[in-house]
């Protein structure tokens, strides 16, 4: 009997988990020839997440759980995931509902018919603001255009992944993780579903406007190195257009005596250039400062508790 995980990272998800459960009781009945696993991912939840997984675990021996010791992010959640998960095959999806569980036998039909990676394409974003909309479409509208890989617009983390998709996500090792891109990086036979995403049952999503700006960049530095070169043929452009600049100045000058503008026009090159040269220094000090977590050498992630076991490092 082939046996499935759902791996599900939680983060202050109390109230939702009793619903979930029950969604997700439904689902594994309906499909009784799966053994099932429900791994829970504890990122360092403060309020009573943990002891409600705990409950589900005395209740239900297919419910697993990983305590990390604190919240790493659900990027790293999900590696901790891979990194225990039993199945033959890994569906992940967030604990909200907003993914609908319902959709997983359809997962499981594609991948009994032989794909590695059956992926949740939204056709809508559920309850949303227009302007985050907005920027989550323009961030992966350039992102496809500067990156060496198909990155899957409207695509999130809910997913059906074969066994050796995982075994392959375990091998990466990343700090600054952007896993949406590591899922097209590593290829892999694809299908794509469509489905209406719903809105939340409760509460509010922990993802505010920074943390969404911090995973754009984390996107866009971990799939490419365009913007270096970007900061490159700008220096090459404004240092073309700054001698020709100078050059006609002093023709003008030659020729027709002409004092050259002054203080105005100075000023304004110098703020101009100096603002240049700042955004070039940033996306160097981008990459620079993810080499230099790198090179640390850290454990991604410290798990806490597996089940019953208290985990450490000797």
């Amino acid at each position: 009997m082939k046996k499935v995980t759902l791996l599900i990272p939680v983060y202050n998800e109390e109230n939702t988990l009793p619903e979930l459960y029950k969604r997700l009781q439904e689902l594994t009945n309906c499909y009784n020839n799966y053994e099932w696993e429900i791994l829970f991912i504890n990122d360092g939840s403060n309020d009573s997440t943990l002891e409600s997984i705990r409950k589900l675990r005395k209740a239900d021996k297919n419910v697993n759980y990983v305590n990390l010791s604190r919240n790493f992010g659900k990027e790293i959640a999900m590696l901790a995931g891979f990194d225990y998960t039993t199945g033959d095959c890994c569906v992940i999806m967030d604990a909200d509902l907003q993914d609908p569980p319902e959709l997983i036998g359809k997962m499981l039909q594609y991948w009994e018919e032989g794909y590695d990676d059956i992926y949740a394409k939204r056709l809508n974003r559920g309850k949303e603001s227009w302007l985050r909309r907005q920027f989550s479409l323009i961030f992966y509208h350039i992102l496809q255009k500067i990156s060496n890989i198909d990155i899957l617009p409207n695509v999130g983390d809910f997913r059906l992944l074969d066994r050796r998709c995982v075994l392959t996500m375990r091998h990466l090792r990343e700090q600054e993780r952007y896993t949406k891109g590591l899922f097209c990086w590593i290829g892999y036979r694809k299908k794509g579903i469509e489905f209406n995403r719903g809105d939340r049952i409760t509460g509010h999503s922990s993802w505010n406007f920074f943390k969404l700006l911090n995973l754009a960049i984390e996107g866009i530095t971990s799939s490419t190195t365009s913007p270096l070169r970007i900061a490159t043929i700008c220096g090459i452009i404004f240092s073309t257009i700054s001698f020709l600049y100078a050059f006609y100045f002093i023709i003008k000058t030659l020729i027709y005596g002409d004092q050259t503008a002054g203080f105005p026009t100075l000023i304004v090159a110098i703020l101009f250039l100096g603002g240049i040269q700042l955004f070039s220094l940033g996306i160097i000090g981008e990459y620079i400062g993810r080499i230099f977590k790198e090179t640390k050498g850290r454990p991604t992630y410290i798990a806490s508790d597996y089940n019953e076991t208290k985990l450490g490092y000797d």
